[in-house]
């Protein structure tokens, strides 16, 4: 049987990765075969291109560059990782996918939605996630998580103005409404343990 993809997203600072590693370790011990990687990386060149993307000093980035890199490494990471695994039975949870670009680049940057799905059609083919996971979280509240938080990576999308940021959770509730029944939303402005238990409650039925 082919694995199921599983997606986290959410904005900056709302906790996906500390509680996507809480709940990957919760179904190694129960034995299910399962897969940790993240966007953009996951395997080595996708990780270069990470460093391109992220990188604070590169400033000037245009908004179309930034979606075709993106979209560069999701492909690379697909055919190289997700795919095979997926392929082997293998549940796949991975940090940020396709939702990302649409609502950093498509709606944030004003691309547009369709133009950037589009352009990651391309590059991922009909591998779509079984189930996304999207926590919402004000901005503000996000960004003051990042700047309390010692030793996190502070990477270009960071910086952004908190306009910027307000826009890229619009785009991510606009994704809800638009994809809802693979879409599932946490409040992420509660205790871990409680956005933990409310990611379980999701993902027990798809995973049991």
């Amino acid at each position: 049987m082919r694995g199921k993809f599983i997606t986290f997203e959410g904005p900056e600072g709302a906790g996906k990765t500390t509680i996507m590693e809480m709940v990957y370790n919760y179904y190694k011990q129960k034995e299910v075969q399962i897969l940790s990687t993240r966007e953009p990386g996951g395997i080595h060149i996708a990780e270069e291109i990470r460093k391109v993307i992220l990188n604070p000093d590169h400033t000037t980035m245009d908004g179309r560059t930034e979606a075709l890199l993106y979209a560069a490494a999701r492909r690379q990471h697909l055919v190289e990782k997700v795919v095979p695994a997926l392929e082997n039975g293998t549940t796949v949870f991975c940090d940020r996918f396709i939702d990302s670009s649409l609502a950093y680049q498509g709606f944030a940057r004003e691309l547009g939605i369709e133009e950037v799905f589009q352009i990651n059609q391309f590059a991922i083919g009909h591998t779509m996630p079984d189930l996304t996971i999207y926590f919402d979280l004000d901005p503000e509240v996000g960004l003051q998580r990042i700047n309390e938080t010692q030793g996190r990576e502070i990477n270009r999308l960071d910086l952004e103005k908190l306009d910027f940021h307000r826009k890229v959770r619009e785009g991510y509730l606009l994704l809800v409404e638009k994809f809802p029944s693979r879409i599932m939303k946490i409040n992420a402005d509660q205790s871990i343990e409680n956005v933990y238990k409310d990611v379980i409650n999701q993902l027990e039925a798809l995973l049991s």
